[in-house]
């Protein structure tokens, strides 16, 4: 690595490519080297677009680039598992999309992998990163509303996808559970932990994929949490977390909230707000900031988004696609049984 600047590789040339494409442009320590897809073409028209030197038509020649520090892998997530082995095996470091892989087995890999190869690895869960979502896990933890009681949160689309869409194809990882429920499972695990016990139900496509989901997860202390996600409903991605001496409410969008309000038994509510100075809410710079954080130090994990806390949330998300019947081709034995 660089000692002035950290280099990157994207795998993939799609929307979340382009986004955290654009905000590494912004960063001074980042710089892209290097983007590859599985032909030259789009490759090379996301260089062009993004002013990156290299273009590979194959993640064969981006995973043997040795002047490239890490590389973000952002393919449809039935994907994620080979793209993101393929880098690891070839000694790369990598940052790798959410859901970080379609179930447990694959991920189990992957950690092993990187744990194996003494290679850097992390899921893109940005939630974990944004300085407001770090600031209310601080008060939580804290005590600011007693012990946690119960937890809400919501993640919908309105839609409506055709059948051909990816969010409905069982190939690509399709499902609203996946794509959108890793969101609300992922935050009450960040602040509760791993359930020790799933109840859920769906309704699901024709094509055997969930369009909603709902989910009661619960925990040995008595707290309790309620996780829907939607491909058939625009929500309000609200979350209210529910403590002892207290309430926390994120009234949009609480993956990348830009202001929650704590509610404290006997006292005026207090709200807080993103700092201006930290950029737009939906930047991923801070987890792009992290892994390079991580990498300057040595890390081989990063404490904000641990890889023990992926394997816990792909645990819980194959308990629940088992409990509704979701299953994926190729995986017959690879979901937790009920």
């Amino acid at each position: 690595m660089t000692e002035q600047k950290v280099r990157w590789g994207i795998l993939a040339t799609g929307g979340m490519s382009a986004t955290f494409a654009a905000d590494l442009v912004d960063m001074p320590d980042a710089e892209v080297v290097a983007v590859a897809s599985r032909s030259p073409e789009p490759a090379k028209a996301f260089a062009e677009r993004f002013g990156i030197p290299r273009a590979y038509g194959d993640w064969e020649s981006l995973a043997s680039d040795e002047e490239i520090d890490v590389v973000y892998v952002a393919t449809p997530h039935s994907a994620h598992r080979a793209a993101a082995g393929l880098m690891l095996e070839a000694g790369r470091n990598v940052l790798c999309e959410k859901p970080f892989t379609l179930n447990v087995r694959e991920a189990g890999e992957l950690v092993a992998l990187a744990r194996d190869g003494g290679r850097f690895l992390m899921e893109a869960m940005w939630m974990y990163c944004h300085p407001m979502v770090r600031r209310l896990k601080e008060l939580v933890d804290g005590g600011a509303i007693g012990e946690v009681r119960s937890l809400q949160a919501d993640f919908g689309l309105a839609g409506p996808f055709p059948a051909s869409h990816r969010l409905r194809d069982p190939a690509l990882g399709g499902g609203a559970l996946l794509d959108l429920g890793v969101y609300p499972v992922s935050f009450a695990q960040l602040l509760l932990g791993e359930p020790s016990d799933v109840v859920a139900r769906a309704t699901l496509s024709e094509e055997g994929v969930d369009l909603q989901t709902g989910a009661l997860l619960s925990w040995e202390n008595g707290a309790l949490a309620s996780v829907h996600c939607s491909l058939v409903g625009g929500t309000a991605t609200s979350a209210s977390i529910t403590g002892s001496r207290g309430r926390i409410d994120i009234p949009y969008g609480f993956f990348f909230p830009d202001r929650f309000v704590l509610h404290r038994d006997g006292r005026d509510a207090e709200e807080f707000t993103a700092d201006p100075a930290d950029g737009p809410r939906n930047s991923l710079k801070h987890e792009a900031a992290e892994v390079m954080r991580a990498l300057r130090a040595g890390e081989t994990e990063s404490p904000l988004v641990p890889l023990d806390g992926t394997l816990a949330v792909m645990r819980t998300l194959d308990a629940i696609r088992e409990r509704v019947g979701v299953r994926y081709p190729g995986e017959a034995e690879a979901v937790t049984p009920a």
